[in-house]
């Protein structure tokens, strides 16, 4: 449990687009506690769905989201440590995020299980960079792409203000 750091202006974008779009603008021309309230839903329910299109999932999971603090707020029972940092990455890897609280617990979660360790891409990274930085070998960078499995659908594929898993 905890607070995560993104940064804002990096990640997925999901509130540019349909219901979260519609609330933001009526929360920006009248902002009421109402219509705010109605914005902080509809983005919460757009990071909700990104979290269930990457087949995540856990027990109980709620998502929220404060508008003013850049803040989502993360609850349930995830099945495995693993599950719950991939969830807690896709709530961050979203443009708009700053913070990812985490209320998020694990069902069975080994007592001799490492801390995680996550890594913030920036220019001019690639998988298999930061594979040696982090292993001292390049070639172990299928390791974290599939760590960070379905955020990842290709190893090519990163972008600066990332963040990713490092499994130990």
């Amino acid at each position: 449990m905890g607070l995560f750091s993104f940064f804002r202006e990096a990640g997925e974008k999901l509130f540019g687009t349909g219901e979260a779009k519609a609330a933001e603008e009526v929360a920006k021309k009248d902002p009421t506690p109402v219509n705010l309230d109605a914005a902080n839903k509809a983005a919460a329910k757009a990071i909700a769905d990104y979290v269930a299109k990457m087949g995540l999932t856990a027990e109980g999971l709620t998502i929220g989201f404060d508008a003013a603090s850049s803040t989502v707020i993360v609850q349930g029972m995830a099945e495995s440590k693993e599950i719950k940092e991939k969830i807690l990455l896709c709530c961050g890897n979203v443009k708009g995020v700053e913070t990812v609280q985490d209320q998020l617990g694990v069902i069975a979660a080994p007592e001799t299980e490492p801390d995680p360790v996550f890594y913030t891409v920036v220019s001019g990274d690639t998988l298999s960079k930061i594979a040696k930085e982090q292993y001292g070998n390049a070639n172990a960078y299928m390791k974290i792409f599939e760590a960070n499995k379905p955020m990842l659908s290709h190893p090519d594929k990163i972008y600066p203000g990332q963040s990713l898993r490092i499994p130990a």
